[in-house]
């Protein structure tokens, strides 16, 4: 295994390793301390980024997109060479139990594979005319330089959503990650840089969130930007793009129900539940937010569903057989503690977990439930980002429709029910960008993702998520 703490702790531009007096600690969230330092990169340096995606843009639109698919495999090779050390390194900045970053890693590797084959089907077509001696066709061209910028709880296949497909469009792309997560993408950067990719085609700024994006948003260089982060940035990047009409791509924030139906697969529906509530220790946009379960079969799921969470293990995501890790600072973990009191104050009944693991040093949290939770809590309004699991009953499937869209948010969901006839009703009534059911981890490298209403714009992943980043041109030509 090679160090797990990257030599070049430092942006990425233009094929060379930049270092500045600038710096910055990154800390482990299991032990709250500092483990690593990474420098900063400042406006000059970020301009100078720009103009380099500029004059690699010609070379890298020219290749075919063979070609192009080649270098992302073999960046996937080198990225699946570094498996065990790239999953330990998002554990130390993250949290996450390690055989969950082992299943990122795994699935930042299937992306790239996926959108290496996938930028060959980037398809045009011939439209036939309706005047003699025209003829009509459509072509797909790559947008330009995009301005990538990625979160911290998924900090190496979030960031990959977004580059992956805009290199095989034929894109540059500047990553920016997450100032609490950045050495997984500076490992990303190491393997771009071993994979042979061209200078300028990719490039990695480390630095000042502000700065980065305003920036992307005012540089004409820059002609797209991709965001995964909350919904309150997501409205100030759509601000700052109104001046120049900029595209964005935004992926933003959930609230996601979860429909537990009375013809449920029981033992199914708690595991999946469990999944969709506690990967990631809840810090997912996806995560399972409100559970609504049939009153019929309600006492029954909630006896099975807490003595199932209460089995899970909470502990450093470095030690074996962790399901649960901490969270990434002491401000989400106190706003948990707040969203706990709040729901027991509005007549919620904690049974299980609710506490502090004030045994261990990092920002850890038990595992909680909370049942008999009123709509009107905060937890049930708003992204909670922890392992809370709040549980309330329903009557009729028209009941939990209602309540399940009763949110600006639609980013996912999720049912749990063996009728057929449901499933399609659900398909299309529920408003979420993706419904898992009887699924609690349904995000797939080959199908789409993103959210309606206030959880964001755009598609990632599937053939959306290149198509993405391409401009369709009609190109008409007379005397033929």
């Amino acid at each position: 295994m090679e160090n797990s703490i990257p030599t070049s702790c430092c942006s990425y531009l233009n094929g060379q390793w930049v270092k500045t007096g600038n710096e910055f600690e990154v800390v482990n969230p299991a032990t709250a301390k500092p483990f690593a330092r990474v420098s900063t990169i400042d406006n000059g340096q970020l301009k100078a980024a720009l103009r380099a995606a500029a004059g690699a843009l010609p070379a890298w639109r020219a290749k075919t997109a063979k070609d192009r698919g080649l270098l992302l495999h073999m960046v996937a090779d080198e990225i699946a060479r570094r498996k065990t050390e790239i999953a330990r390194l998002i554990t130390l900045e993250n949290g996450k139990p390690l055989a969950q970053s082992e299943g990122e890693v795994s699935m930042s590797e299937d992306h790239l594979r996926w959108f290496a084959e996938e930028g060959r089907r980037v398809y045009g077509r011939i439209i036939p005319p309706q005047a003699n001696g025209k003829r009509h066709l459509v072509m797909k061209t790559p947008i330009g330089t995009v301005g990538a910028i990625a979160p911290w709880n998924f900090p190496l296949v979030l960031a990959v959503r977004k580059v992956a497909p805009a290199m095989a469009a034929g894109c540059p792309v500047i990553l920016k990650p997450a100032t609490q997560t950045p050495l997984s993408a500076v490992v990303l950067a190491e393997c771009m840089e071993a994979a042979g990719v061209p200078n300028g085609v990719f490039q990695l700024a480390i630095g000042n969130a502000v700065m980065i994006s305003e920036e992307f948003l005012s540089n004409d260089i820059c002609r797209k930007i991709s965001f995964t982060g909350s919904t309150r940035v997501g409205q100030e990047l759509i601000r700052g793009a109104a001046k120049s009409i900029k595209p964005l791509c935004l992926e933003l924030g959930g609230l996601a129900p979860v429909l537990v139906f009375d013809d449920c697969d029981l033992d199914k529906a708690v595991q999946e539940t469990i999944i969709a509530k506690f990967r990631n220790t809840g810090q997912s946009c996806i995560a399972a937010n409100r559970i609504y379960v049939q009153k019929t079969i309600y006492k029954e799921f909630l006896n099975r569903f807490a003595r199932a969470v209460e089995k899970l293990k909470v502990g450093p995501g470095l030690n074996p057989g962790m399901d649960i890790g901490p969270l990434i600072n002491q401000n989400a973990l106190d706003g948990a503690i707040a969203q706990i009191e709040d729901a027991v104050k509005r007549g919620g009944r904690v049974i299980a977990g609710g506490e502090r693991l004030n045994e261990l040093p990092g920002f850890f949290l038990k595992p909680t439930v909370i049942e008999g939770i009123s709509d009107d809590a905060i937890c049930m309004c708003e992204e909670t980002f922890a392992p809370i699991a709040p549980v309330s009953s329903f009557d009729t499937e028209e009941e939990v429709i209602r309540r399940a869209n009763n949110t600006p948010y639609g980013l996912s969901a999720y049912a749990m029910t063996r009728d057929i006839g449901r499933m399609f009703r659900l398909g299309e009534q529920i408003e979420a960008g993706t419904l898992g059911i009887n699924d609690g981890a349904p995000s797939t490298s080959q199908s789409p993702f993103g959210g309606v209403k206030q959880s964001g714009w755009g598609r990632e992943l599937g053939m959306e998520g290149l198509e993405a980043f391409v401009e369709t041109k009609h190109v008409s030509i007379g005397g033929v």
